[in-house]
């Protein structure tokens, strides 16, 4: 199963592709499932507001939009299609006083989450989520 690493009206290169796919596999199996097809899209804030606006019908600014492609009948087994905005993430580092590169990692294991499943839309999920991502980035260090 693959995990590539993709940009669209953007430049940005994620350092360290291969351990973060083998971290990401990690999360994953700790989750209870396996990576398939995982593709991750950089791209600029304004390429994720078209698509927010397109695809979800949102008027907003966002970090990240995942399409989960999985087929969960009984293969236990996650595809889909992670876009990030480069832009908010960076804007998100400033604004929580993180790294860049960590709250990339932050976002990055965020796709993989929803791809397993993890929910965030009400306050207890969303609580739920950032614990995780909190675990799972104690594994990459």
């Amino acid at each position: 199963m693959t995990v590539r690493y993709h940009n669209d009206d953007s430049t940005y290169r994620l350092p360290q592709k291969r351990r973060t796919t083998e971290w990401l596999r990690g999360v994953a199996a700790s989750e209870g499932y396996t990576l398939g097809e995982v593709d991750y899209i950089f791209c600029s804030s304004q390429r994720l507001l078209e698509m927010n606006r397109q695809f979800l019908g949102h008027d907003y600014y966002t970090d990240i939009i995942t399409f989960d492609y999985s087929d969960r009948r009984g293969t236990r087994i996650v595809s889909g299609d992670i876009f990030i905005d480069v832009e908010t993430v960076a804007d998100n580092a400033r604004r929580y006083g993180a790294t860049r590169l960590g709250e990339m990692r932050r976002v990055v294991v965020h796709g993989v989450l929803h791809l397993c499943g993890q929910n965030d839309k009400t306050p207890r999920t969303n609580a739920q989520m950032h614990r995780k991502e909190d675990k799972y980035l104690k594994f990459w260090e």
